[in-house]
């Protein structure tokens, strides 16, 4: 065993023991355990859960890669991922803590005194969460499999194993204290290979500092301008222009993700893990800060790791790198197929260029970017095991936090609240481990087989929560009389229309090839891109609820002070706890 894989056993085993056992001591025995940690979970605990939970696998491995790739264009999900969070403390969370129930389907029964508005719910709520957890399977599999060099599938079944444990014994409770660990370990993952890279290139140990100074060589030259040099010589477009096909897909995209992240269960489920609404708030601006961290290292990593990648393999003008050259880290990723060369031309160097032609650099992954940073800037072995350990606990978090909203939503809002009211609380509990270890295997065959829509998996998760649950959440808070029928026929309308076009650009799920109006540019909506149609689906939602209520009428007045009551404080400025 070689020294790099020895530290990476260590960092990634020695992360999973610490998981297990904190599972272990924080085990839930209640089903307010199980749900919301008991509501004792104090401000900077829930800060740092909610951080770990919101740096997915598409956070930690993805975002930067993007970056790295669309320049400028990317900086959408920096703005979105992070923007949901100002719109979620403000606008929604303090409001939904106060109500004081356990799930966002909950929440949406009570105020719309209906059934049926909490089945939509659920199903949305499923829907939005499976096809977020297919990418998180992805990364742990892609992460597993370079890093302790087993099969794919070993390593999504090892991933699924280590979930299931401290998802299934702990819930809420075991998840919250092991997110924290988790949070812990991808961070330092994160910003410790950053701070080495923007050493190296600036000089300069922050590195988002190091993104806008002069390169480490003398010349003067920013890097920033460097690189945008070396894209536009290989025929790429500039690297800091706009790569997203205008400004209006550009606002619609950064819309869709900010109301997307404010309309995710598994992240509103966090505030409910508080004692009271000024920890919902406090924890909130916790959060921002915590994920703040990361995501302004991001668009450093993405443009670092493309500098290097790009010096790697084009040393100099003109001048190709040899194949048989090839540094280790080039040789470790071709095992995986997620880099692959093919010499088109029989010159033995590697051409890398714009031209799909002659570009004999068939696939860089985008998803490889951050895990393959530290070796392509040869850091030091046990940061690159660091990184293993970080990308890992980033999946994983979310993955957990997914499993229980949706294990929630089966065994609290269908069961328990629709089809068998009477459910002890013992037999609960039973149920949401059964549905939990039922989801773990599902979303397990998902990541093994993923759909043929699985490029867009995230963008959908994203469109699906803002064009169905966000809008109910709105109407539901800063409405009195929005009615329950209203409220019903909005949210099917926007998760149809989104669902209708995401489909028509991407193929319906499992079905390659049918896609009725293809994927081009031309056929979009105003140029908005699949990937950002969940602003417009949430417009249609907004339009079709308020058309409705014209005229079926107002909610009655029984649920108007309902709202009142968790709109306003009573008392003398004391919010009321139910």
């Amino acid at each position: 065993m070689d020294e790099l894989q020895l530290y990476t056993y260590i960092a990634v085993f020695g992360s999973f023991a610490m998981y297990f056992a904190i599972a272990w001591w924080a085990r839930a025995g209640s089903t307010s355990d199980f749900y919301v940690a008991g509501g004792g979970v104090t401000p900077v605990q829930n800060g740092m859960a909610i951080g770990a939970d919101w740096m997915s696998a598409a956070s930690f491995i993805s975002m930067a890669g993007l970056i790295a790739f669309l320049g400028y264009g990317g900086s959408v999900f920096l703005m979105g991922w992070t923007g949901g969070y100002v719109l979620l403390a403000m606008l929604l969370a303090p409001y939904m803590r106060k109500h004081g129930k356990f799930t966002v389907p909950e929440f949406i029964s009570d105020r719309y005194y209906s059934k049926t508005a909490r089945i939509v719910a659920v199903v949305c709520l499923i829907i939005a969460s499976l096809t977020y957890i297919i990418g998180q399977m992805k990364g742990v599999g892609v992460a597993f499999s370079r890093f302790l060099e087993v099969d794919y599938g070993l390593g999504l079944g090892i991933g699924m194993a280590v979930v299931w444990v401290y998802a299934v014994l702990g819930g809420m409770k075991g998840i919250t204290y092991t997110q924290i660990a988790q949070y812990c370990v991808l961070i330092f993952a994160y910003t410790i290979p950053a701070v080495f890279i923007s050493l190296q290139l600036t000089g300069n140990p922050i590195p988002q500092l190091g993104l806008g100074s002069t390169l480490a060589d003398g010349s003067g030259v920013y890097l920033l301008d460097k690189l945008d040099q070396v894209v536009t010589d290989l025929g790429f477009k500039e690297y800091t222009t706009d790569n997203l096909g205008g400004t209006l897909n550009m606002f619609a995209y950064t819309l869709s993700l900010m109301i997307g992240t404010a309309g995710l269960p598994h992240v509103i489920m966090r505030f409910f893990t508080v004692p009271n609404v000024q920890a919902a708030r406090s924890s909130a601006g916790y959060a921002l800060v915590f994920i703040a961290l990361l995501y302004t290292v991001a668009p450093a990593v993405g443009a670092m790791a493309r500098l290097n990648l790009m010096n790697t393999i084009v040393p100099a003008a003109g001048e190709n790198l040899d194949y048989a050259e090839r540094p280790q880290w080039f040789k470790d990723w071709e095992k995986t197929g997620l880099l692959t060369f093919e010499d088109k031309n029989g010159d033995g160097k590697i051409q890398y260029t714009s031209d799909k032609a002659t570009n004999e650099m068939v696939k860089v992954d985008r998803d490889i970017m951050v895990l393959a940073n530290p070796a392509i800037a040869n850091l030091p072995n046990w940061v690159i095991a660091l990184v293993a350990a970080g990308g890992l606990a980033a999946a994983l978090s979310t993955a957990a936090g997914l499993l229980l909203a949706i294990s929630s939503s089966v065994s609290h809002d269908l069961m328990k609240g629709v089809l068998t009211p009477d459910l002890s609380e013992k037999n609960e509990l039973l149920a949401s481990r059964i549905v939990m270890t039922i989801s773990i295997l599902v979303a397990g065959y998902l990541g093994l087989n993923p759909p043929g829509f699985a490029a867009g998996t995230v963008a959908l998760a994203f469109g699906l929560a803002a064009s169905s649950i966000f809008p109910a959440l709105m109407m539901g808070i800063f409405s009195k009389t929005m009615s329950g029928r209203a409220a019903i026929w909005g949210m099917v309308a926007g998760i149809g229309i989104t669902m209708l076009y995401v489909f028509q650009h991407k193929g319906i799920m499992f079905i390659p090839g049918t896609s009725f109006l293809g994927g081009m540019e031309a056929n979009w909506f105003f140029g908005i891109s699949p990937n950002a149609f969940g602003a417009v689906g949430a417009l249609v939602n907004f339009a079709v609820a308020f058309a409705v209520l014209k005229v079926t009428g107002p909610a009655p007045s029984n649920i108007q002070q309902l709202v009142e009551n968790f709109r306003i404080p009573r008392g003398a400025g004391v919010a009321h706890e139910h």
